[in-house]
């Protein structure tokens, strides 16, 4: 079995990294955010 099809049909697996990405993607926003608001602050 590859990787992609166990991936789609495992929920634990599918739950986890799309929690997983979530936070990632939430942790860079803010970062992100930060860095724009602490460059341009007057």
């Amino acid at each position: 079995m590859n990787v992609w099809q166990q991936f789609v049909q495992d929920p634990v697996i599918f739950i986890s990294f799309s929690g997983l990405a979530l936070v990632i993607g939430l942790c860079l926003f803010y970062a992100g955010y930060f860095l724009y608001k602490t460059s341009h602050n007057e």
